[in-house]
């Protein structure tokens, strides 16, 4: 087995990282710290980070059976009334699979944190294969205890089912009552980094591998459509834009007229049509949000190989979705099952990833 590298993520960006690089069997074979500044790149290796579970919401739900997207969405939704930030912002991690009947693991990490560890990993020279929460390294305890590990100036609270981070003063308030067992010995600490690093109880890096594509997903768009313009003759290039511009002047007036007869409010703004089509895009879908959503998985699960990575709905922004899927012909198998609800929908942007296809769609009514 090749060896693992495991980085303990600090609190404070611009403190120092401390490793160990753990060998075949479990024994360490490197200690020691890494360094912003440093000069020396490490050696490449894979690699799993300890972030701090301070920065990680941790729960054990009752999740309905479905596919990980599926999952990660009930999740979000079961743990909104403890979440400060929106859906789209933040990133769900799922445990292993549970035992029929059993709470499945959950952690709740924001994507700005995740694209801050990401950063800061970079700034040593690595790339996480691997990222767990500190407070999940330690092993669950058999009885009703909580065992308590300082990670810098956090102590991690693990117990059954149970899992948090928290400061100090906090400690006793959180156990209510359970007996805290402090883990002094560096010696028990480092076992359980080492068993974490070997067989991570959870990974919070699958989930920005969209963020990643993305980021990739503008300047690709930019090549296709300089593509398109260095193919087209100059003169039908022309001949289109001026026919063109004459209908869409006609359109906008006609548009204009009727936006006045109907909503005099509107006219009166800067730009009436994108405030209409603001107001368009923020209505709720016909039969309403949650018909809409079991309309959405439905037709996604008719599509086979196909998975929902991401739904959100946005008061502004009306309702969109990721989805995942093998041909490109299937976001139209998809619009299709809509239609027959009285939806409709519309694909904003389509990328290959790995052999499959990524598109992101709205979601709105069937005209």
């Amino acid at each position: 087995m090749k060896p693992t590298r495991l980085v303990l993520i600090p609190a404070l960006s611009g403190e120092p990282a401390p490793y160990l690089v753990i060998g075949a069997g479990g024994y360490v074979l490197e200690r020691g710290t890494l360094a912003l500044d440093a000069v020396e790149r490490p050696e490449p290796m894979r690699t799993v980070a300890v972030a701090p579970g301070a920065d990680v919401l941790i729960r054990w739900l009752d999740l309905p059976p479905g596919s990980v997207a599926q999952q990660r969405t009930a999740a979000l939704w079961a743990l909104k009334d403890d979440l400060a930030a929106a859906p789209d912002r933040l990133s769900v991690a799922l445990g292993p699979v549970a035992v029929a009947g059993e709470p499945r693991l959950v952690a709740v990490t924001a994507q700005s944190l995740l694209d801050a560890w990401s950063d800061y990993l970079s700034g040593l020279g690595l790339q996480a294969d691997a990222l767990v929460p500190d407070v999940l390294t330690l092993a669950e305890p058999d009885d009703e205890s909580l065992t308590a590990v300082a990670f810098g100036g956090a102590i991690a609270l693990r117990g059954r089912r149970f899992a948090a981070s928290l400061q100090p003063d906090l400690v006793n308030l959180v156990a209510h009552g359970r007996v805290v067992e402090p883990v002094d010995d560096p010696a028990a600490v480092e076992h359980a980094l080492v068993r974490a690093a070997l067989n991570s109880p959870l990974d919070l890096t699958p989930v920005r591998a969209r963020e990643k594509a993305e980021s990739r997903r503008g300047w690709r768009r930019a090549l296709v459509l300089a593509a398109a313009v260095i193919v087209s003759p100059l003169v039908l290039m022309i001949a289109a834009a001026t026919r063109d511009d004459v209908a869409a002047a006609r359109a906008d007036d006609l548009a204009l007229s009727e936006i006045a007869r109907v909503d005099a409010e509107l006219a009166r703004t800067p730009d009436p049509v994108a405030a209409l089509r603001g107001r368009v895009r923020a209505a709720p879908p016909p039969g309403g949000v949650m018909a809409a959503t079991a309309a959405l998985f439905t037709a996604v699960e008719g599509v086979t190989d196909a998975e929902l990575d991401m739904l959100v709905v946005d008061p502004e922004n009306g309702m969109k979705a990721s989805v995942t899927h093998p041909d490109y012909s299937d976001v139209q198998t998809i619009d299709s099952a809509m239609r027959a609800s009285g939806l409709t929908v519309t694909e904003t942007g389509t990328e290959d990833n790995a052999g499959r296809v990524v598109s992101d769609i709205t979601i709105g009514a069937a005209r």
